[in-house]
């Protein structure tokens, strides 16, 4: 098979940091194209890196691609990703998957429609935490998933950069920036499970104080989103989720934290052990080592690119992601009506 031809929608830092020095070691992959509304960064990435084609719109991309990363705002990763299936584009779209689950359905129908691949970038699923995490809850080790817990917390790291303050552009702030990833990974080692109800609180007090801010600088008297989410969910197989998430929290150090009290025993994933019982003894097992030989940016790419080219499945299905961005947004809906949302 040729070289799949990608072209890049958007190059701000998530492009050019992670995603195309990631798909340039790729012998079967070929960066043909980039297009940015900030048509003089365009150029100069296109420049630095040798990409041939410098697309001042996304429809003159068409041509020369077969597969596209979108990595823009999140108020068009729909419309772009929509328009670029439409044209016959697999696409790679940056997390979350949309604005709304409306937006999430649209895009569904039209990867059905077109026949398509479109890969969500939920990254967290790659990482050898999560690759363990899985294995063993698929051997069956802690049984079937009861409650979980899951806190993405900062203390203060708001980003000072690009739009990630802006709600228009973004649609939220902590919660859609990085808590998704944790929402997700939890999501996807629980299994096929679907949410029913969201009960959540959100708040900005903190970023909106003059205190220091370990990731830049940002005007705090126009600070649009959340910096700090708390949410109690449940699922439809009875199982439950107590949710966390912050970029400024009154806490001693940041935390990245998910545990699974399981029916037959507990999984912690990052400081990874599993915790057991029984009539005699309680036991705690901790991983040593996790065989897993390569980073996981590069895991996920080569996972969009097999899926192309093989056929193989995405360890991001959309309608897998739909259901993060369905939490999402009752989260945000919950918080501002002071009521429990259910799904």
């Amino acid at each position: 098979m040729a070289k799949i031809r990608l072209g890049f929608i958007g190059v701000g830092g998530i492009a050019t940091g992670r995603h195309i020095p990631t798909f340039r070691t790729f012998d079967d992959v070929e960066i043909t194209a980039v297009q940015d509304v900030n048509v003089e960064r365009a150029m100069k990435v296109a420049n630095e890196l040798n990409i041939p084609e410098v697309c001042s719109t996304i429809e003159d991309m068409y041509p020369h691609v077969d597969a596209v990363v979108v990595s823009t705002p999140n108020k068009f990763h729909a419309s772009i990703s929509i328009d670029a299936m439409n044209n016959g584009k697999h696409v790679l779209c940056e997390k979350p998957m949309a604005m709304s689950t409306e937006e999430c359905n649209a895009m569904i129908e039209a990867e059905e429609r077109n026949g398509v691949k479109l890969h969500i970038a939920y990254h967290y699923r790659f990482m050898k935490e999560a690759i363990a995490a899985k294995k063993i809850i698929e051997r069956g080790t802690i049984g079937d998933p009861l409650v979980v817990r899951v806190k993405g917390l900062r203390r203060r790291k708001v980003p000072g950069w690009g739009v990630f303050t802006n709600q228009e552009l973004q649609g939220g702030g902590a919660l859609i920036d990085y808590g998704c990833h944790l929402l997700d990974l939890a999501m996807y080692l629980m299994g096929d499970v679907k949410p029913v109800e969201v009960s959540s609180s959100t708040y900005n007090q903190l970023s909106r104080t003059n205190t220091v801010n370990e990731w830049g600088h940002f005007n705090r008297d126009s600070f649009e989103v959340e910096d700090h989410v708390s949410a109690f969910i449940r699922f439809n197989n009875g199982a439950s989720m107590l949710f966390e998430t912050s970029w400024a929290a009154n806490i001693p150090e940041d935390e990245n934290h998910i545990s699974i009290s399981g029916a037959k025993a507990g999984l912690d994933v990052f400081d990874m052990k599993v915790n057991q019982a029984d009539e005699d003894l309680m036991t705690t097992m901790r991983i040593d080592y996790i065989k897993v030989d390569e980073p996981y940016s590069r895991l996920q790419a080569e996972n969009f690119i097999s899926a192309i080219k093989y056929n193989t499945p995405l360890t991001v299905k959309s309608t897998e992601a739909k259901e993060v961005s369905k939490i999402i947004e009752a989260i945000y809906l919950s918080s501002k009506e002071q009521r429990s949302i259910r799904l």
